[in-house]
């Protein structure tokens, strides 16, 4: 429930489309009929079902287990059949590859697709060749998964398209970066005394603002709450009376 509320407050906030993870499903057939409605109802795009066993682990870490090919199928035609739209896509992934070789992780994302998957999504093949030959052969619309300093290649759009893949998605990017910079800064902090000088960019306070949505507060306390609430960008130095 915390994940489905979570995606249905990222789908509200923003116009692109919205792929969520699913995981394998929460649990058995039931639970990932359950799991398709409830994503689609919060206005997710597509949904992202995957054949490990439970519970799951990261994609790029070792010892991942899956499920036999035949259990995750039945997942599969649950899921196509739980939607209410065709334009909300199941995407199948398998974690195959690592443990039992890019052969079987062929034959499952091609058995996924006859099952009715949208897209196939097979983690962490280890070569340019690897991303090659399953654009070759597995005839389905193909999803990439860039995960830096991971145990794929980092492809730019331009060859993946080349070798088949419709989309890519980068899960780690942003918070690996926002990491990296809170680690600077705070070393910076403790070795300087200061935030002044800081190497790594900052947003604008009234930036971050308008990003966080505190302009439409603003314009809300403007027209309800009258003159008891000071609301607005304030200058630098400036402070409300909640302050004082």
């Amino acid at each position: 429930r915390d994940m489905l509320e979570r995606a249905r407050t990222i789908a509200a906030a923003v116009e692109a489309p919205l792929i969520a993870d699913a995981d394998t499903g929460y649990g058995g057939l039931l639970n990932v009929r359950h799991t398709v409605q409830g994503y689609e109802s919060a206005g997710v795009a597509a949904i992202q079902l995957e054949d490990q066993e439970f519970p799951k682990k990261c994609g790029h870490t070792p010892g991942r287990r899956v499920i036999a090919m035949e259990e995750m199928v039945k997942k599969i035609g649950v899921a196509v059949e739980a939607r209410r739209s065709d334009d909300f896509l199941i995407i199948a992934r398998t974690d195959s590859r690592s443990s039992l070789g890019l052969d079987e992780a062929v034959r499952r994302a091609r058995a996924y697709a006859d099952a009715g998957a949208d897209v196939i999504f097979i983690e962490s093949p280890e070569s340019r060749e690897e991303f090659e030959r399953i654009g070759q052969e597995v005839d389905a619309p193909l999803l990439a998964n860039m995960v830096e300093s991971g145990l794929s290649p980092v492809l730019g759009a331009d060859v993946l398209k080349a070798y088949g893949f419709t989309v890519a998605i980068y899960p780690g990017t942003a918070f690996c970066a926002a990491a990296a910079a809170m680690r600077d800064a705070y070393r910076h902090m403790k070795r300087a005394g200061t935030s002044d000088g800081l190497d790594v960019p900052l947003y604008d306070i009234e930036d971050m603002h308008r990003l966080m949505g505190f302009e439409e507060v603003w314009d809300f306390d403007r027209r309800w709450a009258g003159g008891d609430v000071v609301a607005g960008p304030r200058t630098r130095n400036s402070r409300s009376e909640t302050d004082k």
